[in-house]
């Protein structure tokens, strides 16, 4: 049984979590400041849940998009759709009930929240297609991963601060700097087989490029902080971010295969830190150990 099963898991990415924590710490992130403290475990849960299942349908969608040109790319050879171990009719039925998974966990959430994840699913939806058209499909896909940010603050209160969008201008700026540097693993094989990337978009100034845009990722949250009345915990989070950033810097200077996959790995445990921070943070300025000022600029 799982030897019928495992090609399915592998088609959801369900043995490489990496995407998931890509997508789960900013949204945790989202959750926490926007309830100025601990949010509710029914968000908790529901968001935890709404996150694995989306990136797991849009892996799904993704290599049903990709399943002609992925054959010809080193690292997505041995995917499932493209060997043959799962059927095309098989994968859009497996998107399906995904998708409707994650429609069944917007019971949970209010009017604003649902509307804003249907055009999040859309986008999302959209995210594989636009590589056929467009060298900026990290910027759809920035958009579709930041999607979550937004949502956490409707959800709670129903309304849309001003500042969520420095917070998703500042995640959009991230992911496109690290997809970036995931395409680059690939991007010998994209330019023989016609996908587009802003790693080919960019060319030869492509670490000047990430390092912009990384760069613009904290400048975006520290307006937010700034704006959310943050403490001493979120800048400490954003400045272990930061040293994550030049790492990546580091290891992507000679534009080696493996190297790139691990700067762009290398990302989970950004996330994590600005995550921490955050939690740390809104523990101590919301639940009143800091003195009130330290949170009371407002948006």
């Amino acid at each position: 049984m799982l030897a019928t099963a495992l090609p399915y898991l592998r088609l959801m990415r369900l043995d490489r979590p990496i995407g998931t924590l890509l997508l789960l710490w900013p949204t945790l992130a989202a959750l926490w400041l926007a309830a100025r403290g601990m949010p509710s475990i029914t968000l908790v849960i529901v968001f935890s849940l709404g996150t694995l299942l989306m990136r797991s349908a849009g892996c799904v969608i993704n290599d049903f998009a990709d399943r002609d040109w992925d054959r010809h790319v080193k690292r997505t050879a041995a995917r499932p759709l493209t060997t043959g171990a799962v059927t095309q009719r098989a994968a859009i039925v497996l998107f399906a009930a995904l998708s409707l998974l994650s429609l069944l966990l917007l019971f949970f959430l209010n009017w604003p929240t649902r509307w804003l994840a249907v055009g999040g699913f859309v986008i999302a939806v959209l995210y594989p297609f636009t590589k056929r058209w467009t060298h900026l499909p990290q910027v759809v896909l920035g958009a579709a991963f930041s999607w979550g940010l937004l949502m956490a603050f409707t959800s709670n209160g129903g309304t849309l601060p001003a500042a969520a969008w420095l917070l998703f201008a500042g995640s959009v700026f991230w992911i496109v700097a690290y997809d970036t540097e995931y395409a680059m693993v690939d991007r010998d094989d994209d330019v023989r087989v016609g996908i587009r990337s802003t790693a080919i978009l960019f060319g030869h100034a492509d670490r000047l490029m990430i390092a912009a845009l990384q760069i613009g990722a904290l400048v975006c949250f520290a307006l937010f902080g700034r704006a959310w009345g943050c403490g001493g915990g979120y800048w400490a989070g954003l400045i272990a971010m930061g040293f994550f950033f030049i790492w990546q810097q580091q290891l992507i200077r000679d534009r080696d295969r493996d190297a790139c996959l691990r700067a762009f790995l290398n990302n989970a445990w950004a996330g994590l830190a600005f995550f921490l921070g955050v939690l740390i943070d809104v523990h101590l300025v919301f639940s009143g150990t800091l003195p009130p000022s330290a949170g009371s600029v407002l948006p």
